[in-house]
């Protein structure tokens, strides 16, 4: 019988994000705006084996829990991930990820000729989440639909 070995350390305060599609880590940090060259530690561990989806991502964030605004952003990469906020090295909370219908002030429209793209024309940022799986997500302005990489470059 073979047991699995711990991969990375608990960590005393901060945030754990599992159960991340396999290989979109680097996205998810790139959405909340995770620098790497910050003074807390981050711990990475990509393409693992997960019971629950096959494979799968987590990120442990030291000394720095989630905002609503956060998960709203992980949602559009990882609308199945868990949130644990660490206290202590317990979890003092867990917290839902939801990707709701309509997506506001989250990330901009990609398409440069989007009305939400002049800035003389101060609109909310709305997008509209037609399907989850495949995740479809449009522009409630211009219709374009978004590529997720574009969204995470354009993350507000």
């Amino acid at each position: 019988m073979m047991t699995e070995m711990r991969r990375v350390t608990a960590i005393c305060n901060g945030t754990v994000v599992d159960h991340i599609p396999a290989g979109r880590a680097l996205q998810v940090m790139q959405m909340l705006r995770i620098n790497v060259g910050r003074s807390s530690p981050i711990s990475l561990v990509m393409n693992v084996p997960s019971g629950k989806v096959g494979r799968k991502d987590v990120l442990k964030i030291e000394d720095r829990e989630l905002t609503q605004k956060e998960l709203d952003r992980l949602a559009l990469i990882a609308p199945h991930a868990s949130v644990a906020i660490i206290r202590n090295y317990g979890v003092a909370e867990k917290r839902q990820i939801q990707l709701g219908e309509e997506l506001i002030n989250i990330a901009r429209c990609s398409f440069s000729n989007c009305i939400t793209q002049n800035s003389r024309e101060p609109l909310p940022h709305k997008l509209r989440v037609v399907s989850e799986d495949p995740l479809d997500v449009r522009c409630s302005y211009c219709g374009r639909t978004q590529n997720i990489d574009e969204l995470a470059e354009s993350i507000l």
